[in-house]
């Protein structure tokens, strides 16, 4: 057994003023009742919230307090994410952070919530990190989840647990939910996830085994997650399967087959059929917008899809 001890922080998140000294009070409170806890985890956007006026450039000052409090209490902390500014653009930056105080990583959110989050550019880099004598590590941001092939891609660079920081105040976060029981079940992986409340989300944060059963569901009011992980089990269901049953890691990796409809620039005809990537309109909008789009001619695009 490889125990490993990870507090999810499910906190409410303003948007109106910053939320850090509230967040170095529940790492106060977090570690005064559970000192056996190794690593800390807080949701998406937690420090100042969802609009994009906070954006600043990284390192900041904020960085600097979230090393202190790791360095203070000795632990891995993973403090959410920022709107990061960055070459004249804004991502959605996560750090993580060991417990000497020191910048491991850091991740910028892959899939940012297009078309809701506009002006956040897409990260481009995946990131996995290692806890000497535990495990490796993957790092994942809210809607990157939706995309399977992110999660699939962590497992195979080995990561053994997924930390997943969100913002899920909208009506499919019960679909969330079962995307966060199928990616660690298919990728044979536990999955952290920690929503925030308020303007930080809507809870019901939830931790996931390698065989997508629920280890922890919160609810909907402020919480302090903490749970101690065996991180050998991991290993376990990959080579003797879920449940002793399915291996799709070990599936997968002898049976990968000609994905080459990925590649860039291979022609998606059916994707591009649907559309740009825009907000919905109203039925009649739609229509007219349909409408101009049959009028001229579309401008392929070099990617494969049009519109983004």
């Amino acid at each position: 057994m490889k125990p490993f001890a990870i507090a999810g922080i499910q906190m409410k998140v303003s948007a109106v003023h910053s939320n850090v000294e509230m967040m170095k009070l529940k790492l106060d409170i977090t570690m005064n009742l559970y000192p056996w806890v190794e690593m800390v985890v807080f949701s998406e956007l937690c420090a100042f919230g969802p609009l994009l006026h906070t954006a600043q450039e990284i390192p900041n000052s904020f960085e600097h307090e979230m090393q202190e409090m790791a360095k203070k209490y000795g632990i891995w902390l993973l403090p959410g994410s920022i709107f990061e500014k960055k070459n004249g653009q804004i991502f959605n930056t996560a750090t993580v952070i060991n417990p000497q105080g020191e910048i491991v990583t850091r991740y910028s959110k892959m899939f940012p919530f297009y078309p809701y989050e506009v002006g956040v550019t897409a990260g481009s880099e995946f990131c996995v990190f290692d806890v000497p004598n535990v495990g490796r590590f993957g790092v994942s941001i809210c809607y990157d989840m939706w995309f399977p092939e992110t999660i699939r891609t962590l497992a195979v660079m080995g990561a053994e647990v997924i930390l997943h920081p969100t913002l899920t105040g909208t009506i499919d976060r019960d679909i969330e939910l079962s995307i966060a029981r199928a990616m660690a079940s298919v990728n044979q992986c536990y999955l952290f996830d920690v929503n925030g409340l308020d303007t930080g989300g809507s809870g019901c944060s939830i931790v996931c085994g390698p065989d997508g059963r629920v280890l922890y569901q919160a609810g909907s009011t402020e919480e302090i997650i903490p749970i101690e992980l065996d991180i050998s089990r991991v290993k376990r269901s990959r080579e003797l399967g879920i449940l002793r049953l399915g291996q799709p890691l070990k599936s997968f990796r002898d049976n990968i087959k000609d994905f080459s409809i990925y590649q860039t620039g291979t022609p998606l005809p059916y994707l591009d059929s649907l559309g740009p990537l825009i907000k919905p309109a109203k039925l009649d909008e739609l229509a007219k917008l349909r409408q101009k789009e049959s009028e001229f001619e579309k401008i392929p695009s070099p990617i494969g899809f049009k519109g983004l």
